[in-house]
């Protein structure tokens, strides 16, 4: 057992952990923070709270397979956000939107009261759904230190954890008073806190299986004993399969809408490509999870069978009922991260919403007019942390007076439920242009009455209020008219609830006209790129409008430095003269976007709308308008494409003209290297041939001497002459491969033979080393008995007396490997590349001169390259090592002879 005082130290470390990871990732910026896929794949894991950490082990003890539907809708929709959340982003980014109300509403015209409604709707959803985790942290903190709760919220240990967490979300959740920005510091801490919170699972899951009992068959074969093992994982035919498949669409819905994710995957998402990396190791994560479940519930009832028991935490009681005091504070604090991270991430997206939807619109908008913008960053930053403190305060209301009785999965499906009430006009906003604003309002509406009066009444009021009787009770009770047998009550109020929210949002939509806004916002909505890189070209807007009065609003809020350096990039964007006085609909847009993350969507709107009187226009101007604009946008397209084609046309022309300037200076290079080549031969030969005509006394060995001198340089110089015939030849492709099938080791065999003399007087030690599966290759053989010559010489030459030369034959991924090493003196690291040139002859020699034309590698390099392989040199242990590879199967080099 562990007591409150130490307990509470260890939760000031993790959190101070917590600040000193968000304090470096704002302070740094490094690469490894800004730019890791993993690190925003991580930050979803925000999904996995307290309901998941240890409400999900409660409903495998007790309901059995009703635990997956959390885990499988978020697997099953995951593979579908490479397509959805790609749109989403880019629709988000061009407006700046920075919230959830801020998408759905926009597309509905940017209405004021949408954004209201929303926000309210989410103040219900999540408000309960934070004092769920306030919950967790509570009663575990007192099972783990075996205290009991505390009535007196001053001496509850969770007000203090509580407010921690209030202060570290309201430190850093408004560090930037724009709420698009990314908030880095935040999400790299609730990155590691998704790491731990696996990984504590994973230690508890260990333990159990390995450690409690003899492996995951022996808790299943034990636990089969239970009389409902077999009810609770089957679904009980009909009715089990269809409330299990109705939870997994609940689970699918909230993985999209709830706040921390659009949050965390949208507002936070840096690179659309991060998309690609989620939407496998988020699935993959949640499996990981969902493993350890099985045995860690079942293996709790075995252990607890007959004890009065909550199943909910026995992630907590097993370790503590074999005394391990280590896996039961790692568990505790892996259900603190999973509480924690849900706690910041919707305390901030709340508390924009809160200011930027409800308290600034409908408060102090007046006010931010009048003031500068330094008063109004620190107004809109103060709202903010007060909401923050606010929201956290209302959530641990709810949980003392509240929530205290009900289990943590039946909150946190109500909570789903309620968010899932947007899903119409959100999917609407992605996919449908018909969509309405009234449309979508009165469904929601309707949808959130049925789960008012079905699902937050019983579930709260009643439990709160057992002796309550009157008019609430009875308009319950007539929820039973709707009564479906196979369902349970919570699919039963979400079948009824989305049915009729769809309905009536499908029927107003195409029973009314929407508005020239909404239709405008429609089409950049559900054709987004189209529109992603003219998006402010598509906004439509007429009226009168002067630049310097919206200058004005927009100095209020990011002061004049700011505003000067936007305009004159809006100015250069479209080529427009900064002495222009009236503003036309892109500014309008641009303008909007500017105060939009600042202060929402709707409040932006509201804002320039006081500064410009806006001319009605017709839906069919609009329809017109955008079909314009739509013409105009392939046009571009096209010539962006024209525009394209001439640049590539250039830039091979500019690289061709260079290529001819470089093959013109080989050429020159070339051909001094010939000259000094050829003269060297020369000059011993004339040399050598003047001696013996001038001096008839010379002895006769002597002059037989001079003859052998004269015939071996005028066989290099014969040499030098073929090898540079033969390379030019090989260049402009005038010798043809002969491929056939071959045996790579009898190749290599002839190859050695005629050098085994010489090999021999220096007593260099030959081994090759054979791991082929089997021999026969593709290859013109005189060719690559030219290649093996060519570099054995080569290694003949470099490799001093008793040294070593091995070959070694070996397969990788298709290709045939071939390395040849020997003792010879290494190449200088700056001339590796270089060896394979003409003419090239090593630095690092030895003294005498080595025999040869210097085109021996170039020649191999060639060979080889025409066989569709490559070869490289490195410098390797005592020596060099050069490496050819060549492709198993090259069909392709026949098709090119024949």
């Amino acid at each position: 057992m562990m007591n409150s005082f130490s307990l509470f130290v260890v939760v000031l470390l993790y959190l101070a952990l917590l600040f000193l990871v968000a304090h470096l990732a704002e302070k740094k910026k490094s690469k490894l923070w800004i730019n890791n896929p993993y690190i925003y794949a991580l930050s979803l894991a925000v999904y996995c709270t307290a309901w998941t950490y240890y409400g999900s082990i409660g409903v495998a003890a007790t309901s059995g397979l009703n635990y997956l539907p959390i885990y499988v809708g978020p697997i099953i929709v995951i593979p579908a956000w490479i397509f959805i959340n790609t749109r989403i982003v880019r629709i988000s980014r061009v407006n700046k939107i920075s919230s959830l109300a801020d998408f759905i509403s926009l597309r509905y015209g940017n209405s004021r009261s949408f954004c209201a409604i929303i926000t309210i709707v989410c103040l219900f959803a999540i408000v309960p759904y934070i004092g769920l985790q306030i919950k967790a942290i509570s009663e575990t903190f007192h099972l783990v230190t075996e205290t009991p709760m505390s009535k007196n919220i001053l001496t509850d240990n969770a007000t203090f954890v509580v407010i921690l967490i209030a202060l570290f979300s309201s430190y850093y959740g408004t560090r930037y008073v724009d709420a698009s920005e990314k908030r880095l510091g935040i999400i790299s801490a609730i990155a590691l806190e998704s790491f731990l919170k696996l990984f504590f699972i994973i230690i508890l899951g260990l333990f159990v299986i390995y450690f409690v009992f003899d492996g995951f068959s022996d808790i299943y074969e034990k636990a089969s004993h239970f009389k409902d093992f077999k009810e609770k994982n089957t679904f009980n035919g009909v009715e089990g399969a269809l409330n299990w498949m109705i939870l997994c669409m609940i689970s699918a819905t909230a993985i999209c809408i709830l706040p921390r994710q659009f949050h965390t995957a949208i507002v936070e998402n840096r690179q659309e490509k991060h998309i690609k990396t989620a939407i496998w190791f988020f699935p993959l994560y949640l499996l990981i999870f969902t493993i350890f479940i099985f045995p860690i519930a079942w293996g709790g009832r075995l252990i607890f069978d007959g004890q009065n028991v909550n199943p909910e935490f026995y992630s907590i009681l097993i370790p503590q009922h074999f005394n391990n005091t280590l896996i039961t504070v790692l568990v505790f604090l892996g259900g603190l991260s999973s509480s924690i991270s849900m706690i910041i991430i919707s305390a901030i997206t709340l508390s924009i919403m809160l200011s930027n939807n409800l308290i600034i619109p409908y408060g102090l908008l007046g006010k931010f007019k009048s003031e500068n913008e330094s008063q109004n960053t620190r107004n809109i930053t103060n709202i903010r942390k007060i909401s923050i403190f606010a929201l956290v305060l209302m959530a641990f209301a709810f949980y003392k007076y509240f929530i205290l009785k009900t289990s943590l999965d039946s909150v946190g499906l109500i909570s789903f439920v309620v968010i899932a009430q947007l899903a119409p006009a959100f999917f609407g906003a992605l996919f449908w242009k018909r969509g309405s604003y009234k449309g979508a309002v009165t469904g929601l509406i309707a949808g959130l009455i049925i789960c008012y009066f079905g699902l937050i009444i019983p579930q709260y009021y009643f439990s709160y209020n057992q002796e309550f009787k009157g008019a609430l009770r009875d308009l319950y009770m007539a929820f039973d008219f709707f009564n479906i047998p196979y369902l349970s009550r919570i699919p039963e109020i979400f079948f009824w609830s989305i049915l009729i929210n769809i309905g009536l949002f499908t029927i107003i939509s195409v029973s009314i006209k929407g508005n020239y806004r909404e239709r405008n916002f429609a089409e950049l909505y559900v054709d987004i790129d189209k529109y992603i890189q003219n998006h402010e070209n598509a906004f439509i807007w007429r009226g009168t409008a002067y630049v310097s009065d919206i200058k004005n609003i927009l100095e209020r809020f990011l002061g004049k430095k700011k505003t000067e350096q936007a305009l004159r990039i809006f100015n250069l964007k479209y080529n427009i003269d900064s002495e222009t006085e009236t503003a036309d609909s892109r500014f309008i847009k641009f303008s909007e976007n500017l105060l939009a993350g600042r202060i929402g969507t709707a409040s932006a709107k509201i804002l320039i709308e006081g500064v410009t009187k806006e001319d009605k226009i017709s839906l069919k101007e609009v329809l017109n308008i955008l079909e314009e604009s739509k013409e105009n946008i392939s046009l571009n397209k096209k010539l962006i494409e024209k525009s394209d084609e001439l640049k590539q046309l250039s830039d091979e022309l500019t690289a061709a003209n260079e290529n001819l300037i470089i093959k013109d200076r080989q050429k020159d290079d070339f051909l001094d290297s010939v000259a000094h080549e050829l003269r060297t031969p020369i000059t011993a030969i004339r040399s050598a041939g003047e001696i013996l005509a001038d001096d008839d006394d010379i002895p006769l060995e002597i002059k037989k001497e001079f003859l052998h001198n004269i015939i071996t340089e005028s066989d290099r110089l014969s040499e030098i002459i073929n090898d540079i015939l033969y390379l030019d030849k090989l260049e402009h492709g005038e010798i043809a491969l002969n491929v056939n099938q071959n045996n790579i080791i009898e190749t290599y065999k002839k190859s050695l033979n005629p050098l085994l003399h010489l090999i021999q007087q220096k007593d260099i030690h030959v081994c090759d080393v054979n791991l082929l599966q089997q021999h026969l290759f593709e290859y013109d053989e005189p060719r690559m008995i030219q290649l093996f010559q060519n570099i054995l010489g080569n290694a003949l030459k470099f490799t001093d007396e008793q040294g070593i030369i091995q070959t070694k034959f070996y397969e990788k991924e298709n290709h045939l490997i071939i390395t040849i090493f020997n003792t010879g003196k290494m190449i200088p690291e700056e001339d590796l590349t270089l060896i394979f040139n003409k003419f090239y002859q090593s630095r690092n020699q030895n003294i005498l001169k080595p025999t040869g034309s210097g085109l021996g590698l170039a020649i191999c390099k060639k060979i080889i390259e025409a066989h569709k392989g490559s070869i490289q040199a490195e410098n390797t242990g005592l020596g060099v090592t050069f490496t050819i590879v060549l492709p198993h199967l090259i069909q392709e080099i026949k098709n090119e002879v024949e």
